[in-house]
């Protein structure tokens, strides 16, 4: 009994090493096979060996382990990769390349490099060594690139230039997305042309357009213009710039800032929205509102929407609104010609010592005339001055005469109901240091002037004559001159109806004045 237990229990020993033996030989193909399977039920294929001088495979060292060596050409999916060596990890699905890296991907992308590693269940492939990424047009050169291969993005972020067409750009960290043909550029970067430089902290490069977006502080220089701004785009190819937020543009002659610029360098027309302001500092002018366009050559330009020209003085500067205020070059002997600025439109003028009104001016940069016309009015300290037409001339920013065409009529006030009131055919008033000094009025002259003794009125003088020669003392008339046949009289100091006293043409316009700089916006 007991022997037949033992050769039992030795049979079964021998069933179950047998039995297991069989099974151990069954489990390792098994699960090769499902890791295998595995990889192809996710969607993931294998990468392939197409070309390899020598094949090596060295159990002891690493099972899962193949060295190529020699002309080696791999595939996987649509990319083909060349090499002098490499690493293939089969069963991790991975490469580890060596010397003269070569990725082909569609007709148009090359990567080369001097290593390479490749996982093709991730699709990534990262590059080092004089990395060189060729597509199309553009070519990308730095130490080090991860491409992602499906999603066909290429990242750097140790130093890379990009040449495409005749820009080079450079900067510290960059992305490109091959199928959209963008650049992300972060940190120094720089694009560098025959145009222009450019320099800004974060921006995005469309290789197919040959565009720059800025999003973030940018600078660009060029020969004829320079820009500042922290958001905006600048086509390289054709020159065009749109830029906004803190946004300049200098064109060496203005400056012109404002909410949204648009430039076009090779038509050299411009158009500028909300906050505009164009300055001209080798004429001390500044030109502001909301909307403006402007033409480089011939220079001329527009500007509306409570715009506003400055004529910048160190004592008192002249300030104009008008509905509309335009400029253009006049070509005349000078190599440059000079500019005409045109104003239209409920024009107001305001400064310290002198205030306007009228439709419509000019001013001439040629003769510095300025030229009022339709119902034009001025105001020089107490006195009002109006005619058909009106021209002040100015001299180193001063005004120099005032000159009076037709109708010339001053009136300043007494009180609530009495006016001097003084009229002629024309009138030249002169200035010294913006401050108006004396009258001149020809033809027809007529006056209505009261005497003062004090603050108390000692009569009327009224007069018809030729000519009239006035002096003003702060504002006030001092003197008054009567030439060829004055005829007149002197009213007691209290007429029956002062407040009829009053020369054909007469009228009082002071609701009209600007008396602050503010008021030259009130319609």
């Amino acid at each position: 009994m007991v022997e037949i237990k033992l050769l039992r229990y030795s049979l079964n020993l021998s069933e179950l090493k047998h039995i297991l033996y069989v099974l151990i030989l069954l489990f390792i193909p098994a699960k090769a096979h499902t890791q295998d399977t595995s990889l192809s039920k996710k969607g993931i294929k294998k990468i392939e060996i197409l070309n390899a001088d020598i094949w090596e495979v060295n159990e002891k060292i690493e099972k899962d382990l193949q060295r190529l060596l020699g002309n080696v050409v791999l595939k996987h999916n649509e990319v083909k990769m060349s090499c002098d060596s490499a690493y293939y990890f089969k069963k991790k699905n991975q490469v580890k390349a060596f010397s003269k890296i070569h990725i082909e991907q569609g007709d148009t992308l090359d990567l080369y490099g001097n290593y390479l590693f490749y996982d093709g269940t991730l699709e990534n492939a990262s590059v080092d060594g004089n990395v060189e990424l060729v597509d199309k047009e553009t070519h990308l050169f730095t130490k080090s690139l991860e491409y992602d291969v499906k999603n066909q993005i290429a990242r750097y972020n140790k130093n890379g230039r990009i040449i495409n067409s005749e820009n080079t750009l450079t900067s510290k960290i960059g992305v490109y997305y091959v199928s959209d043909n963008l650049f992300h550029f972060k940190d120094s970067v720089k694009i560098v042309n025959p145009d222009c430089i450019m320099k800004a902290d974060t921006m995005d490069y469309n290789t197919k357009t040959e565009t720059a977006f800025f999003t973030g502080p940018t600078d660009l220089n060029g020969d004829s213009l320079s820009l500042y701004c922290e958001k905006g785009w600048y086509d390289t190819k054709n020159d065009v710039t749109h830029i906004w937020k803190n946004a300049i543009i200098d064109n060496r002659k203005q400056t012109i800032h404002g909410d949204s610029l648009f430039f076009d360098d090779k038509t050299g027309y411009g158009q500028s929205f909300g906050n505009v302001v164009i300055e001209d500092t080798t004429k001390n002018l500044i030109i502001q509102g909301n909307y403006a366009w402007y033409y480089k050559q011939p220079e001329r330009f527009m500007v509306t929407d409570r715009a506003m020209f400055i004529q910048v003085s160190k004592g008192d500067s002249l300030f104009l609104h008008a509905d509309t205020i335009s400029a253009i070059t006049v070509s005349d002997t000078s190599a440059n010609g000079y500019r005409l600025m045109r104003a239209y439109y409920g024009c107001r003028i305001f400064s310290k010592d002198m205030q306007a009104k009228c439709d419509s001016l000019s001013y001439s940069f040629q003769d510095s005339v300025i030229r009022f016309y339709t119902s034009p009015v001025i105001w020089s300290e107490e006195n009002q001055l109006t005619s058909d037409s009106m021209a002040i001339f100015t001299k180193n920013s001063q005004t120099d005469r005032l000159e009076l065409y037709n109708s010339a009529f001053i009136t300043s006030q007494i009180d609530t109901i009495r006016f001097n009131q003084i009229k002629g055919r024309s009138l030249t008033g002169y200035f010294k240091n913006n401050k108006l000094y004396k009258i001149d009025i020809k033809g027809n002259g007529e006056s209505i002037y009261y005497l003062l003794d004090g603050e108390d009125i000692a009569g009327v003088n009224q007069t018809k004559c030729a000519n009239i020669e006035i002096y003003v003392e702060n504002g006030k008339i001092s003197e008054i001159y009567e030439y060829q046949n004055p005829e007149g009289f002197i009213d007691p100091p209290e007429p029956a109806k002062p407040n009829e006293l009053r020369l054909k043409g007469y009228n009082w316009f002071d609701s009209l004045r600007p008396k602050k700089k503010a008021d030259i916006f009130k319609k």
